[in-house]
């Protein structure tokens, strides 16, 4: 009995923490299927994207330090999208009056959902890392993840090497969170995984609603390829890469050199599980 209502707790800090991406997912189905007044979908979504964010901050769901990660992952995101888009990876096949050079800039929303969702629920389970890397070293690895899903286009692709390189930087490093008091731990690379398979679902759901199209889904669409799972898994690591380096600059979080333990929140003691 203890074993569920745990499993009821965690679920419910991760809905709280998914609100974001399931506004995105909830509009776009929405707007897929009823008429549309006025201004084309992508611009419409748009619209609800910013309503969902000032709604977030208003409200205190999300504090204002998360809107500034949140706002550098649009960014960043929409970096990627242009340049993606551009090499014809994949298209925004409907019309908008927010396109930029073919990409509707609601497209950065998706990444911000990303961070929002790690912001919000690092806060939310008070999530730990014990036996961090080094800063360099995580700095160096993120920005060579980053690097690979534009250089891949004119040079080889070497996902495969870094997410070796990540599975021995952070062969020793786990993440503890908090659920009714219970603190959890399980290692990183596994957390890594399970978000990268997750995101590949949700990817599969945007695409089916429209979000965007591959190359392959042109004339019907299919199921995305499951290699697809890699891309995803690198981008859920620079995501949390990023998320971890700027609290730890914030000050939110503190290591001490003897436990090498990144926190984003004061020790509780508790009873601690294995997962």
């Amino acid at each position: 009995m203890r074993a569920l209502k745990q499993l009821l707790r965690f679920g419910w800090e991760q809905a709280l923490s998914c609100l974001f991406p399931v506004v995105i997912f909830a509009s776009l189905a929405l707007t897929q299927i009823i008429p549309l007044l006025y201004l084309p979908r992508y611009d419409w979504l748009l619209l609800i994207c910013l309503l969902m964010q000032w709604g977030m901050v208003k409200s205190g769901l999300e504090t204002r330090d998360e809107l500034k990660v949140i706002t550098l992952f649009h960014l960043i995101g929409l970096a990627l999208e242009l340049f993606k888009v551009h090499m014809g990876s994949w298209s925004y096949p409907g019309e908008g009056y927010s396109k930029l050079f073919g990409v509707p800039l609601y497209s950065g929303f998706m990444y911000a959902s990303v961070a929002s969702y790690l912001c919000q629920a690092w806060r939310r389970l008070e999530v730990e890392l014990i036996e961090w890397p080094p800063f360099w070293i995580v700095v160096l690895l993120a920005a060579a993840i980053y690097l690979n899903f534009f250089t891949h286009h004119y040079w080889i692709d070497i996902r495969w090497w870094l997410s070796g390189l990540v599975l021995i930087i952070f062969w020793k490093t786990w993440v503890v969170y908090v659920i009714g008091g219970t603190r959890y731990h399980m290692p990183l690379a596994l957390s890594f995984v399970l978000i990268g398979f997750f995101i590949w679902v949700a990817e599969n759901i945007a695409t089916f609603f429209g979000a965007w199209e591959y190359p392959n889904q042109t004339d019907a669409w299919s199921l995305v390829h499951l290699g697809k799972v890699s891309s995803w898994l690198l981008l859920v690591i620079v995501s949390f890469l990023i998320v971890a380096t700027l609290k730890r600059v914030k000050g939110q979080g503190a290591i001490s050199d003897g436990a090498n333990f990144l926190t984003s929140g004061p020790h509780h003691s508790s009873q601690e599980e294995s997962v």
